[in-house]
């Protein structure tokens, strides 16, 4: 009979992952991301990251490096990378900035536009195809959940 060497005094607290919110979420997002990832990757041969900057430069260009890391809380070294690899393949460029030349200003070349017009409508299937058990007013409620989610990990995370 073998030994269990992970004995748990009663009083210790514990953590079932399964159960864990944190973890849950991160489990879920991995899914979803790689759902999605699948999609990209095979048909316009880019990263999570780089489709990352690729939808943000979409939606609010031009951008600064810190200020894509600001809107997708990924890091520099993700940012930088992304950033390197789209402006090696022409879907990205970079503008040094005139009033402060440590600076460069990202925008979508027309390369990254294409892209960014090709993914969207697939991502937001992708999104709707994820989202079909729930009705309209369980819709409402995620979203509202989600948003007090965010507010709150926010909050914790500026107290560090």
């Amino acid at each position: 009979m073998s030994q269990n060497n992970t004995t748990h005094n009663s009083d210790e607290p514990r953590v079932e992952l399964e159960n864990f919110i944190p973890y849950r979420l991160s489990v879920l997002s991995n899914f979803v991301s790689g759902s999605i990832a699948t999609i990209y990757s095979e048909r316009f041969n880019i990263s999570i990251m780089e489709w990352r900057v690729i939808a943000v430069l979409g939606n609010y260009q031009p951008l600064s490096a810190n200020e894509i890391c600001e809107r997708t809380n990924m890091d520099k070294v993700q940012v930088s990378r992304a950033v390197s690899s789209l402006t090696k393949s022409g879907r990205v460029l970079r503008k040094t900035d005139k009033k402060d030349r440590r600076k460069s200003q990202l925008r979508l070349a027309a390369k990254g536009m294409k892209v960014y017009q090709q993914i969207v409508p697939l991502a937001l299937e992708r999104e709707r195809q994820l989202l079909t058990p729930f009705n309209a007013k369980e819709m409402k409620e995620f979203d509202e959940l989600l948003r007090k989610l965010e507010i709150r990990a926010r909050e914790l995370c500026a107290t560090e």
